[in-house]
């Protein structure tokens, strides 16, 4: 070639010609879903120096006056209007009071803009109504969230025209529009590729004239809010076979808005999806003409689906899932705190039996990792960030830790939670735990494809330069790109080695932390596997190449190291955006630790199982010198944060701040009475328990509590009994059937010995 310099054409050429050969082959879809969105933070992760000034100055998760009032007025009328047990189990659907005052208070168009008539509000006020919701009836919080999250409302704000915004936004707002979204059928779930929904663009007569547009079929499933939408954002492949608009036969995938009142579209049935009521179910459309200004955004925007979609994923991905799995996890603590310390066997409260507080430890840990999780991520959409890894990070994280923490919340309850009725504050949104982990990226792929595989080529600094200069038809034009980025990653190289040998060697003893005190030795140790993370991933893609791509133990082992980085990276901001309370510490130091633990036990199995067994044992002789070093949590730190959630303290407050509790007509709300009472009158408990006297009165007449500590200790037992009641039904009212009348018995005629 001519114009090369000795260093294109004797280094860089011939490891182009390997790259081009290692390159795996990528679909638009994955194109598509790599440029979508924005990288933040978990780039200073997967790079290994992250930059902890610059998160610690970004602030905290705020409310504006008139986001607040919102949550303490209309959220909080609806949660004290809804009955969730006679929602799913005695109507099997939302009542239409229950739509009618969301409609009327705007929960509709919490996200659209006030001049379009919505409430524009940030994402961290949309989190705090979907949690609060969450907490009282997950069905009712779906459907505040489908018109608030992916859907036409989102996708018209991003990408509509503005005779598109002008028509839809208000009354999507008010609630005169009721939106859906089709994507999924029945051979395309996760893989948009596989999709069967066809249109052709045509012309038509419409409204009495010629139009041009497309001619739609189509079998959706899964669809919220589909069986009672009006209007329906539907996702379908476009062809133009005889080449109406001058171009490609093959279009992609395109976004339309479609009436559901149009000729040809098939909707009302319904799914059952985990025993919850929220509308959801099939539609389809046979021969559905649809005019080219029904495409979001207009004609311009045919083939740009995918894009759009992706793009707009963050909403329910890093904003509404999570808000609904943080909620069922507070309700999980602030439950089974308080459960377990009111409820006793063998004369002493099952929070003082050890494995019982081992399970308190990992629900209140759990939820402080997730809380802040929400609330740093929340801050950064706030900011104008799309995350989309971190959007991936907390759907799989959040909702995989919700259904760990209700699980151990049932142990705690026991049959108390297993028992179905309305006394049972845990069923419904246990019910409702596989709907989150399936929605939006089933857990499985999000993990094993998505935190890594999208993470580690949109974080690197020159990777997605090198792919692009590999793929560059040009050979001339993309052989000096590829030269001029692959000096400069040869010394980030270098220097990602460097960092890693010796924060690894040094156990990160020297590294700078920016606070003093408790947390600082956290800053430094996640430094220290910020810095291995970047060193085996850099080994990792530059000798596995494409093979990488479908080693997907491997690459969802690297996301998990990625992962738990950023989790701790949020519990140690959320600390000091708190004013590092104290009581709070407990809580800080086990998600630390537990954090910290699961990075490197999951780096330790990405080494181990390193396909190429030489480089793996050199980076383990390189990051892991000494073994393992992050343990998980001691007994007795355990045992603080178990005591931090089941006392009544600032630490239990501030963990379960945000759900909806209610009063003494709620369960819950009883349940904190008796708690908070039951703390009241632990003095005289514990006078009892030392004269080994159970009876009350006994212990009355025995002179060991005196008349007002009796009275207050059988107000208190009754309140506790109350609580631990459980449903209990007539056989008629479970089998919905009414109970036989009792038949008269037919006189029988004697028989003739009787007669004798």
């Amino acid at each position: 070639m001519p114009d090369l310099t000795f260093r294109q054409r004797r280094i860089s050429q011939p490891i182009l010609n390997v790259v081009r050969k290692l390159l795996p082959p990528m679909s638009d879809t994955e194109r598509e879903a790599l440029e979508a969105g924005t990288v933040w933070w978990e780039k200073d992760l997967l790079t290994g120096d992250p930059e902890w000034d610059r998160l610690l100055r970004m602030g905290t998760q705020s409310l504006t006056d008139e986001e607040q009032a919102f949550i303490d007025g209309p959220v909080n009328v609806l949660c004290a209007m809804l009955d969730d047990w006679k929602i799913v189990f005695e109507e099997r659907d939302i009542p239409q009071e229950i739509w009618a005052f969301m409609k009327d208070k705007g929960f509709m168009g919490l996200i659209i803009p006030k001049s379009y008539g919505g409430k524009g509000f940030s994402a961290s006020a949309n989190s705090e109504i979907v949690m609060r919701l969450s907490a009282v009836s997950p069905s009712a919080a779906v459907a505040v969230i489908v018109p608030n999250s992916l859907g036409p409302g989102e996708l018209l704000m991003l990408f509509g025209t503005d005779a598109q915004k002008d028509h839809y936004l208000p009354q999507l707002a008010d609630g005169r529009e009721i939106p859906a979204f089709g994507l999924t059928s029945t051979d395309a779930g996760s893989d948009a590729t596989a999709m069967t929904d066809r249109g052709v663009v045509c012309y038509q007569n419409y409204k009495g004239k010629k139009t041009l547009g497309m001619r739609v079929d189509w079998s959706k499933r899964y669809i919220s809010l589909g069986p009672v939408c009006s209007v329906l954002g539907l996702a379908f492949k476009l062809s133009d076979p005889d080449r109406i608009l001058g171009g490609e036969e093959d279009l992609g995938i395109t976004l339309a808005l479609v009436p559901t009142d149009a000729p040809g579209v098939s909707i009302g049935r319904r799914h059952y999806p985990g025993m919850q009521a929220f509308p959801n179910g099939p539609n389809s459309g046979k021969d559905v003409f649809m005019p080219m200004d029904w495409i979001i955004g207009g004609q311009e925007r045919i083939g740009q689906g995918w894009r759009m979609l992706v793009t707009a994923l963050s909403a329910g991905r890093g904003v509404m899932l999570p808000a609904m799995s943080t909620s069922g996890m507070k309700v999980a603590a602030f439950s089974s705190g308080a459960y377990a310390r009111i409820r006793a066997q063998f004369n002493t409260s099952i929070a003082n039996f050890e494995g019982i507080q081992e399970v308190l430890a990992r629900i209140g840990g759990e939820t402080y990792i997730i809380d802040a999780a929400r609330r740093l991520t929340l801050r950064a959409i706030d900011q104008g960030e799309k995350p989309a890894v971190v959007s991936s990070i907390m759907k799989y994280h959040a909702t995989e830790r919700m259904r760990a923490v209700t699980n151990d919340a049932l142990d705690v309850h026991s049959g108390k939670g297993v028992i179905d009725g309305p006394r049972n504050y845990l069923g419904s949104g246990y019910r409702a735990i596989p709907i989150a982990i399936a929605v939006e990226g089933a857990n499985i792929m999000t993990r094993n494809l998505m935190i890594y595989g999208q993470g580690s080529i949109r974080c690197h600094p020159f990777i997605l330069d090198e792919m692009a200069a590999a793929q560059n038809p040009d050979k001339l034009e993309g052989l000096k790109a590829f030269d001029e980025t692959l000096f400069q990653h040869a010394l980030f190289q270098l220097k990602t080695f460097a960092r890693a040998f010796a924060r690894s060697w040094t156990y990160s003893l020297f590294s700078s932390a920016p606070v003093r005190g408790p947390t600082a030795k956290y800053f430094k140790r996640a430094k220290q596997m910020s810095a291995a993370l970047a060193l085996t991933s850099e080994a990792a893609m530059v000798t596995l190449g494409g093979r990488l791509k479908r080693m997907e133990m491997l690459s969802a082992r690297l996301g998990d190291v990625l992962s738990e980085l950023y989790l701790l990276s949020a519990v140690l901001k959320k600390w000091e955006d708190d004013n590092r309370p104290k009581e709070d510490l407990p809580l800080v130091e086990w998600s630390a630790q537990t954090c910290l633990h699961r990075a490197e036990t999951a780096l330790r199995g990405v080494h181990d199982n390193f396909p190429i067994r030489p480089i793996g044992w050199i980076l383990k002789a390189v990051v892991s010198p000494l073994g393992s070093r992050h343990h998980a949590p001691k007994d007795k730190l355990s045992r603080a944060v178990s005591d931090a959630i089941s006392k009544p303290n600032g630490a239990r407050d501030r963990l379960t701040e945000g759900i909806y509790v209610g009063g003494e007509d709620r369960e819950l709300g009883r349940l904190e009475r008796a708690f908070q009472r039951n703390a009241e009158v632990a003095p005289a408990k514990a006078k009892m328990r030392k004269a080994k006297i159970r009876d009350i009165e006994k212990a009355l007449s025995e002179g060991v509590i005196t008349q007002d500590e009796a009275e207050n200790l059988h107000e208190v037992t009754a309140m506790i009994r109350e609580v631990l009641k459980v449903d209990d039904f007539a056989p008629e009212e479970l089998t919905g059937k009414k109970k036989p009348k009792a038949r008269a018995k037919t006189p029988q005629k004697p028989s003739a010995k009787e007669s004798a």
